[in-house]
């Protein structure tokens, strides 16, 4: 997956100005290069992502394509943000059955979002140029990195096969509770119902006490907005998922699959992207299996009550 949005900058990681000069730079790296190093009791992460940092600014060229937002393949560039253009398949696998647009709605928010920070009236050429994204709000860069999040899921989760149904950006009431109107993802396969929100914060999360925790997330409380929009379409259908799932890039989940108890009878749990397809294909420990007959009959009441956002 491409760095997010929300991804410090090189210049932010190293603690300088986008306009500091060449010798600001070099002293910003030596000092951040010490304070990290793990010899000296510092974070091996970010001991990387200085060095990372300074391969992307440390000379004219690469700082110059950095700035360009040209900067390679560790580098973001406009390809990596913009809606992807669909790929031809390398294999015959039937994949998974799919419907809905899968951060269509997060993609759609972040437009109308991005246009009114630069102004109305004023020509916006590129939505997606680096140099306009890492200045907008963090508010505004959250919504287009939840879309890039939702789009890795929903290409993780098209190779389930097509023994599962996928719904994504689905339509839910729960609005009325001041919660976003939609459910990312919805998974139905012999292994269970899956409720699944993708999410980037920009920072690490962990499950504590049912619920996950962690400074990026502001106060927000993820679980209990998950259960909130899965109730919602289980209502609808009279159907009970059995598993409440948070997906969120590798990085800032320290295990690739953690539990957090029950809530109303579904599972709870925090995944690595990396690790979420293998997840619902092999099923949660205490999570309920569906028959051939039961799998068939929930897919119904699904297709017959389903809304997209």
């Amino acid at each position: 997956m491409p760095d997010s949005p929300l991804s410090d900058s090189p210049y932010e990681v190293l603690g300088v100005a986008s306009d500091a000069d060449a010798t600001e730079l070099r002293t910003a790296y030596r000092r951040a290069l010490r304070v990290a190093h793990p010899d000296t009791g510092g974070d091996p992460a970010r001991f990387h992502a200085v060095q990372r940092a300074w391969a992307l600014v440390g000379t004219p060229a690469a700082r110059a394509a950095f700035d360009r937002g040209a900067g390679g393949a560790a580098a973001p560039t406009r390809a990596t943000w913009a809606p992807a253009a669909p790929r031809p398949r390398r294999d015959s696998r039937p994949l998974a059955r799919s419907y809905g647009h899968p951060g269509g709605l997060s993609r759609e928010r972040y437009l109308g979002l991005i246009r009114e920070w630069v102004g109305r009236g004023v020509p916006l050429d590129d939505p997606y140029d680096p140099a306009l994204v890492r200045g907008a709000p963090r508010d505004i860069r959250h919504v287009l990195a939840d879309a890039l999040a939702e789009e890795e899921t929903a290409r993780s989760l098209s190779t389930l096969g097509i023994a599962y149904t996928i719904w994504h950006d689905l339509a839910t009431d729960a609005a009325g509770h001041g919660l976003p109107p939609k459910l990312d993802h919805l998974v139905l396969g012999p292994t269970g119902l899956f409720a699944i929100q993708s999410e980037d914060w920009g920072g690490p999360v962990a499950l504590k006490r049912g619920e996950l925790v962690g400074e990026a997330l502001a106060g927000e409380r993820p679980i209990r907005a998950l259960a909130a929009r899965a109730k919602a379409i289980g209502k609808a259908a009279k159907v009970k998922p059995t598993a409440l799932v948070v997906v969120v890039p590798d990085e800032y989940a320290a295990e690739p699959l953690e539990f957090g108890g029950t809530n109303r009878g579904a599972i709870v749990a925090l995944v690595r992207a990396s690790r979420l397809a293998s997840a619902v294909r092999e099923g949660l420990p205490g999570s309920a299996h569906l028959g051939g007959t039961e799998v068939m009959e929930v897919r119904s009441r699904l297709q017959a009550t389903v809304r997209f956002a």
